[in-house]
């Protein structure tokens, strides 16, 4: 007999739709989101830095430092959660908190699987060779990625802004067009995980919708 199992991905992207919206706040949150992108630009500086310490720190003992890993975690969820409130989703009118916590209240939520062993040789090229397919279609997205975050004139903020006249003309957020704007979010942070040597977990090509990871079901 076979036992179904549900398997959860090492990068999980959720997001819950909050009712009702302002009809007019999102015209103003690109005011009101200028004190995140200051501390983000520092953020992101020290995530890079980070980002190179544990380049050499998986080459040689096969390890994310588990402390630095949580600060690099911690900029990917406070730069999701402003995303998601501002240009990257609208899906919240709730102001996100200036924190690298996990916040599990909040409606815009990331987490990856610590890795307790690391790939040598793919540290070499997974964030430049193997991510270059990745970042062509995420450069489609986004606009291209940018320190503090991925709200650049690209696609997700194109579709954004529709969503937000939608909710100014109807008090209604499409539920298809938000599902669609998680899902390309979700890629690109699968990606940012993975280029950032977080998980060697190849991101799929596959856009996976709505606010909730997929389970994929094993056998047993």
């Amino acid at each position: 007999m076979e036992i179904q199992r549900g398997s959860y991905p090492p990068v999980m992207v959720t997001a819950a739709l909050d009712k009702p919206l302002s009809r007019w706040l999102w015209l103003v949150k690109w005011i009101l989101v200028i004190p995140h992108w200051i501390v983000l630009i520092f953020l992101w500086i020290a995530f890079l830095v980070v980002s190179v310490i544990a380049f050499f720190a998986i080459l040689f003992t096969e390890r994310f430092p588990r402390g630095l890993f949580d600060f690099n975690l911690g900029v990917l969820r406070w730069s999701w959660r402003v995303s998601y409130y501002s240009y990257g989703a609208l899906g919240t009118d709730r102001y996100p908190p200036f924190s690298l916590g996990p916040e599990p209240d909040y409606p815009a939520r990331l987490d990856i699987a610590y890795p307790e062993r690391l790939s040598r040789s793919m540290v070499l090229v997974k964030w430049w060779l193997l991510a270059i397919p990745h970042y062509l279609v995420i450069a489609f997205f986004s606009g291209g990625m940018r320190a503090a975050g991925w709200w650049s004139g690209g696609l997700i903020t194109l579709l954004t802004l529709i969503a937000g006249f939608s909710v100014t003309f109807t008090e209604r957020y499409p539920r298809d067009l938000f599902a669609l704007i998680v899902g390309l979010n979700r890629w690109v942070l699968r990606v940012a995980a993975y280029a950032s040597l977080m998980t060697d977990a190849y991101p799929p090509f596959r856009l996976d919708q709505g606010g909730e990871e997929p389970v994929a079901h094993e056998a047993r």
